[in-house]
């Protein structure tokens, strides 16, 4: 099945054609401002270069940084109304308690705390204050507000406070875009609260950005089904995007992850991206990238939701070099105007590349005339840092192999502390945009189950998230447990226990629309 993979960078934008496992060509443009504008050209010049037929593409799958970007450069985001139920519980700490106070300033449109809520039992806290609920929406639909952020105590156990909630903010403000934290986050008010806020204050940009991609694609004849890459290696409908954008977050390294274990076949190492800017180093574990399990800072909000483990460090090919430090700063998406090798008045960590021989850019007279201990110490100094990156994400004692991707993998030592071999693989630049084209549809469960045994409990579980998957548009016969964890709960009647099943799929040929 043909597919193109395509991953939108603050830096660049990459854009690869794959038949089944083979790569058929790739491309690397510039990012524009412009979205629209930036994946066209990528689509068009893939396109041209590969000559294939637009109408034999059977999907597109797109990968972006757009919507992170927009929180921690705090633009494109609309003021929301948070809603929180679980009075007279939690009032001591209101919705965006722990916000840094500029991104607050955009966000926070209106607080309201009612009350209900449940236990962690499942027993009511107080009954449900329907008549705060619909005042709060009145006073937001008064205020213009057009997003809702809805976050109950204890909603991943029990959501019926968050769905009553829901139908009566859609009988008052039937216009309004509605987060429900059950949807998003797991057990942890405020971590939930915050993600669920994030998702609600993007919904403008999501449906415009979700817009301009379909707009792109069909400006290039392609009437192939559109797709959008998640932060666990998947992939969700461009629709389900629009609505829950922040299942995006991260998913830029974690396409660099699956790429560089489809690109390599192995499916457990660490992998080193270093693209212009940073180096994004995270673990595989069975093809996927590993998951954190402790809260995520998101543009200084922290999360607790569904999230790569990952270790960001300033260091990358525009990386600035000076007598004393080596980054963070970064000439980026200026390297060709700013880099010595192109003529520019900068040095950077390209520039050491070339004068040491490592890859061939630019007109190396620029450089030839470096001191050799001075590109030797640097090269020597950059690898420390990648070697004591790398031991810092080490969950177990022992070496490893690192496959090495991004545009800048040439900053990575043919030899690393730590590290059992280093793998380079081809088209390790566009890693990132291989792990989109070839992304599968997943489904997930993550919910606690009660007067069940435990193999009803994992059995009802896989159940949903089969059916989960295959509402993604993953294909039926293809569909494979992935991941599978029970953990019984004493403290709940019932012989309650936590059920997490995540089961991931190919993409159909003509994938089932959701329902």
């Amino acid at each position: 099945m043909t597919r193109i993979g395509i991953d939108v960078g603050g830096t660049n934008t990459d854009a690869v054609l794959i038949d089944g496992a083979r790569v058929l060509g790739a491309i690397k443009t510039p990012t524009t401002a412009d979205v629209l504008d930036g994946v066209r050209t990528a689509l068009d010049e893939l396109l041209s270069r590969t000559a294939v037929d637009p109408a034999t593409i059977a999907a597109v799958v797109i990968g972006t940084t757009h919507f992170t970007n927009a929180v921690i450069e705090r633009r494109a985001l609309q003021p929301v109304g948070a809603l929180r139920i679980g009075l007279p519980a939690s009032a001591s700490l209101p919705p965006f308690i722990d916000w840094p106070e500029d991104l607050a300033r955009i966000v926070r449109g209106q607080v309201h705390m009612v009350a209900g809520g449940h236990e962690y039992d499942g027993r009511p806290i107080v009954p449900l204050d329907t008549g705060a609920i619909r005042d709060a929406a009145r006073r937001m639909a008064d205020a213009g507000l057009t997003a809702v952020g809805v976050t109950s105590i204890f909603s991943p156990l029990t959501a019926e406070c968050e769905q009553e909630a829901e139908r009566i903010l859609t009988e008052e403000m039937p216009d309004a875009d509605i987060t429900l934290s059950h949807d998003l986050g797991r057990i942890g008010l405020l971590e939930r609260e915050n993600v669920t806020l994030l998702n609600a204050c993007l919904q403008n940009l999501a449906r415009t950005t979700v817009a301009a991609f379909t707009q792109a694609l069909r400006g290039s004849a392609i009437t192939a089904p559109l797709f959008l890459t998640q932060n666990d290696g998947t992939i969700m409908r461009a629709e389900t995007a629009g609505r829950f954008p922040v299942f995006s977050f991260a998913s830029g390294p974690t396409n660099s992850m699956r790429g560089a274990a489809f690109l390599s076949g192995r499916q457990n190492g660490v992998v080193v991206d270093v693209g212009g800017t940073t180096t994004d180093i995270g673990y595989l574990k069975d093809g996927f990238p590993r998951e954190a399990n402790a809260a995520v800072e998101v543009g200084g909000v922290r999360t607790l939701f569904r999230m790569p483990d990952l270790l960001s460090i300033g260091l990358g090919g525009g990386s600035e070099i000076t007598a004393d430090r080596i980054g963070p700063q970064s000439v980026g998406f200026r390297l060709l105007q700013k880099a010595l090798v192109f003529g520019g008045d900068t040095l950077t960590a390209t520039d050491i590349a070339c004068a040491a021989g490592r890859i061939e850019l630019g007109n190396p007279a620029h450089v030839a005339n470096l001191p050799r201990a001075t590109v030797q110490c640097t090269l020597a100094k950059i690898g420390e840092i990648i070697a004591d990156a790398v031991d810092r994400m080490k969950t177990e004692a022992g070496d490893i192999g690192l496959l090495a991707v991004g545009g800048g993998s040439f900053l990575i030592p043919d030899r690393l502390e730590g590290c059992a071999e280093v793998i380079r693989v081809e088209h390790h630049a566009v890693a990132n945009a291989v792990g989109a084209a070839i992304a599968q549809a997943s489904g997930e469960v993550d919910q606690i189950f009660s007067n069940l045994t435990r193999d009803q409990a994992i059995a009802a579980a896989r159940q949903q998230a089969e059916a989960r998957a295959k509402a993604a548009g993953a294909a039926t016969d293809s569909l494979k447990l992935v991941e599978m964890e029970d953990i019984p709960l004493s403290y709940l009647p019932g012989d309650a226990r936590r059920v997490r099943v995540r089961v991931v799929g190919d993409i159909a040929p003509n994938p089932i629309e959701p329902t």
